[in-house]
């Protein structure tokens, strides 16, 4: 296998990730060992290190509120960060894998092909999408990958039975990662379309079901952000 570098490598996902895909090639890096908001310092790795593949994990992502209450940071990490990364990549020849989000789709109507158009619902999609744009502009050597992932257990008391999406846990899409390195352009992992509700409850069978209303406290939540996944089935079956 390619030599890999994995940024954000103590995230949530990345942890998980660690079960599945490892290696004497694989290299999780903390965000002291490779920081993406210090060129100098990555460039500094990525001569000792001389990867094939970067897959960008580093995010800033929950709770989704600190992306209105801290722009800066939110542009700082997600944005800057990412295209911080691109100009490595491009630099040294070496393929970007890019881990993005299905809130980048409208969601609207679901089931939302990767050609389809994009309009992010809050700040949090929008900085994802922010740094969608600069590995678009690397994507002769990139791979962005739109996922419906949530962590287990479901951490509400209460889950919508009125909005949908075709969530996958951490450890599902951890499964299906290390069959993507060698694809490029832009893929969406998702698993069944359900609501939110039937979703919880394969993780917590406490959660009570809720009704979706808009108000101050929840925010606004789209109806349907399920995507099509119909190019990732493609992809597994020739693997």
């Amino acid at each position: 296998m390619k030599k890999i570098i994995i940024t954000g490598g103590e995230g949530r996902f990345a942890t998980t990730l660690k079960k599945n895909f490892i290696g004497k090639n694989i290299h999780y890096l903390s965000k002291k060992e490779f920081n993406i908001l210090n060129l100098k310092s990555m460039e500094n790795r990525i001569k000792k290190l001389k990867p094939k593949i970067i897959f960008h994990l580093a995010a800033l992502s929950r709770p989704t509120s600190v992306h209105d209450d801290n722009i800066s940071k939110s542009i700082d990490i997600n944005i800057i960060g990412t295209c911080n990364l691109v100009k490595i990549c491009q630099k040294f020849n070496i393929k970007l894998i890019h881990m993005s989000t299905h809130y980048v789709y409208p969601g609207k109507k679901g089931n939302y092909l990767e050609t389809d158009s994009l309009l992010p619902g809050n700040n949090y999609s929008w900085s994802k999408l922010g740094g969608e744009c600069a590995v678009q502009m690397y994507l002769k050597n990139s791979l962005i990958i739109r996922v419906a992932m949530y962590e287990v257990p479901f951490i509400h008391k209460y889950a919508f039975t009125n909005r949908k999406s075709n969530f996958l846990t951490h450890e599902e899409v951890a499964k299906i990662i290390p069959k993507l390195i060698y694809s490029k352009g832009v893929i969406n992992i998702g698993g069944q379309r359900c609501s939110i509700y039937k979703f919880a409850l394969k993780t917590n069978k406490k959660v009570l079901p809720m009704k979706y209303v808009a108000n101050k406290k929840v925010g606004k939540l789209m109806p349907d952000t399920s995507v099509n996944i119909n190019k990732l089935k493609s992809i597994l079956r020739g693997v």
